[in-house]
Formats: C-alpha cells, structure tokens, sequence
C-alpha cells in the first residue's frame, strides 16, 4: 500500500493533513466507513460527518462474537453524540474453517467476511466509496487484513495521508471525542494463539476476564492472553505496578479464575501490542 506525504506550508503537519482529509473526502462526496467505534475508525467517522453532513456518510458496524460488546457500546455512544447515521449488520466468520483454525493469517479471512457483506450492503444504500480506518502505523504490522481491504476496493485514506495513531489520538481530543484516550481493542480472537482453533466459548471466556479487570477499575492497555486453561494478563506498565501487591493481586488473580480459567499467570513484562506475533516469531522482539 502506498502512502501520500502531505505538503506543509504555513501550518502544522497536523492542520495540513487534517485538510488533506477533508478535501479527499469531500471529493468522494459520500463514503461508507468500517465502523468498530475505535480510536481510527471513530476519528474517520466524525471527521466524514462535520465534512460531509449526515447524508454523505454512513458507518457501518460488522457484529460477531469477537467484536468485543463493550466496543460495541462505545461505538454506538460516539456515533449518537456526533450525529454519525450506523447501520449494523452480523458478520460469520466463527463459520469460516478457513478463519476458526487460527492461521498466523487469521485477519485475512476475517476481514474477507467482513467485506463480502459491508461492501455490498453499503452500495445498496447508495455508498460507492467504503473506507477503514487503517493508519499509518498499521502498515509497518503484521496485517493480513490489509491484503482483503484492497482485494474489495475499500479505501485506507488515514494512512495514504500519513495518520499516525499519535496524531489520530491528538486531533481527536481536539475535537472532542471520547475516544482520543481510549485503549486500543483488537478483535477478540487476537488473544488466542495462532493454532489454537477460534470458538465462541473461548472468545466469552476472554471477554468475561477483561471485563471483570476493568470492573475493578483497572484502565489503560489490558490483555487476557488464552493459553488453554491459563490466561497470562498483560497491563499497561504503569497500572501494572499499582496491582502487584498481595492483596491487590489476588482480587485481579481471582476475577480472571472466575471467568473459566484455572490458573492465571501476570506478565511481568507488561502489555506488550502483537506479543502473540512475537511468541510466534511473526513479528521481531
């Protein structure tokens, strides 16, 4: 994938690219956007809304069981406090051999379901143009998503304009949207190693542990790695040391065990983006 660097003359790299944006998307007049209510996707969403009004875009959700329900949520909240129209449709990719054996190229398959039905669907609401929210940092990962976005036509204009997720973080504060600070959430699936097979159960049992860590308050960056009957939690190295002591993390060891697992293991080395691509050796330590 090719990316644009953007000319700045009299303005901040930042201002420059937000226009940038803001003229590509006036220039497709109405686009349809991939919508998981992250951090990138969110940003593309309300920047299409404020330029092209609420007729010239449409975000559009993909639900499965391992689009987590509390992103759900938060995509929900950020599309009706900025107006965004949503249409949500299932998605079936736990039916997909293909996509529940657990290749290293997992994504690929995914992202192939997910458009066969977002595309068309959007076209059938008179949406030609269908975006995601891949950003430039995204392009140097591992993301075999990548290569069913192009096969479908769909557009990635956050990174051919050099959106990086610090800018994608920055510009959303500043216009005030919820998600500037919001940790970033993968698909559930991301949890488990590659060829251990994908099934609902599993994905639940994930869900249902990080859930519980964040009902006690735990934020930032968290993880609940699958490894049969033992989760490795990863947090973010700054809550990870507020959680190490006995009594703290035996309420944090407890609340995983709850959620089906037998044994429960804390990464010492903290959240860690893609460390299953790295126990895998996809990705350089």
């Amino acid at each position: 994938m090719e990316t644009t660097t953007v000319a700045v003359e009299g303005a901040t790299d930042l201002e420059a690219r937000l226009r940038a944006l803001a003229d590509w998307l006036a220039e497709r007049e109405r686009v349809a956007i991939g919508f998981s209510g992250g951090v990138d996707s969110a940003f593309l969403a309300v920047v299409a809304r404020r330029t092209l009004g609420q007729q010239g875009v449409l975000a559009i959700i993909g639900r499965s069981a391992s689009y987590p329900a509390e992103q759900w949520a938060a995509a929900r909240r950020v599309a009706t406090e900025f107006d965004v129209p949503v249409l949500e449709l299932d998605t079936d990719e736990l039916n997909d051999p293909a996509y529940a054996a657990n290749p290293s190229n997992r994504c690929y398959f995914c992202k192939s379901e997910l458009w066969t039905r977002l595309v068309p669907a959007a076209r059938e609401s008179g949406f030609l143009t269908v975006l995601d929210g891949t950003n430039a940092d995204d392009l140097r990962d591992h993301r075999p998503g990548a290569r069913a976005a192009i096969e479908h036509g769909v557009a990635s204009p956050l990174a051919d304009l050099g959106f990086t997720k610090a800018a994608i973080r920055r510009a959303s504060r500043e216009l005030g949207l919820p998600t500037w600070q919001q940790p970033s959430s993968p698909c559930l699936s991301s949890r488990i190693p590659y060829g251990t097979g994908v099934t609902r159960e599993r994905l639940g049992q994930i869900e249902r542990a990080e859930a519980a860590l964040r009902s006690l308050g735990i934020e930032g960056d968290l993880r609940v790695r699958y490894h049969d009957e033992l989760a490795r939690v990863e947090l973010d190295p700054a809550t990870l040391s507020k959680w190490m002591q006995p009594e703290r993390l035996a309420v944090v060891c407890d609340a995983v065990a709850n959620a089906g697992f037998e044994r429960v293991a804390i990464d010492l080395r903290g959240f860690r983006s893609g460390s299953l691509n790295v126990l895998h050796g996809i990705t350089p330590p």
